[in-house]
């Protein structure tokens, strides 16, 4: 049960002139602090990955059925889906994920980014299974409010990865000082037509600089 009722994060998602952005921290907490190197970015294949917030164990669940659905789905078209169908099928996952029958409710969220023939994109995946696509920021879980605020400021149209990539820090930084089930490191990746590169992997005590 503790294990189920993991939860408490903040993840980002920024667009990039260049590539996606995807940054999160390490914390999960059950009302204390439950793990201090949770793993929120997740490689969905070659060229996506995903960053999940809500109950870690229906989300590590989801995150090898869109693995294994997605890798079935190559098999059988011959061809590499794209982002959008990696989306579809991950909002279809959340849907019924949330409306099946539990004592303990499946509250999951997706930020979905990666890279197809026709370039780099961006999805937020709703708890509810909606879709959006995102065409600036994005951020998701407990410590959103505050990262949002940073990103609202300090966004600018055509910003490169690098810029990208100290946002978000900044973003992930700002949920680290104001809510308590956001901590303890930042992990950062980068997702363009180069593929995919962990950009920063840093444990904290307390914060960013």
């Amino acid at each position: 049960m503790e294990k189920e009722l993991r939860k408490g994060t903040t993840t980002v998602g920024i667009v990039c002139k260049d590539g996606v952005i995807l940054a999160a921290d390490k914390r999960a907490t059950a009302g204390f602090v439950v793990n201090k190197h949770t793993q929120k970015i997740h490689r969905i294949n070659d060229s996506m990955a995903l960053t999940m917030a809500g109950l870690v164990s229906d989300a590590q669940l989801l995150v090898k059925l869109i693995k294994a659905e997605l890798k079935l789905k190559d098999l059988h078209t011959n061809r590499n889906s794209n982002v959008k169908e990696a989306a579809n099928l991950g909002a279809g996952l959340l849907y019924n994920n949330l409306r099946k029958f539990s004592s303990v409710p499946g509250i999951v969220a997706f930020l979905l980014g990666g890279h197809d023939e026709e370039g780099d994109h961006l999805y937020d995946l709703g708890i509810d299974g909606s879709i959006t696509e995102i065409h600036d920021y994005v951020s998701d879980g407990s410590g959103s409010v505050f990262a949002l605020g940073v990103l609202e400021a300090m966004f600018k149209e055509g910003m490169t990865t690098d810029e990208g990539i100290k946002l978000a820090v900044k973003a992930i930084n700002a949920a680290l000082q104001r809510d308590t089930a956001t901590g303890n490191g930042i992990d950062v990746w980068v997702l363009n037509s180069k593929g995919i590169k962990v950009a920063l992997e840093k444990d904290l005590n307390f914060r960013a600089d």
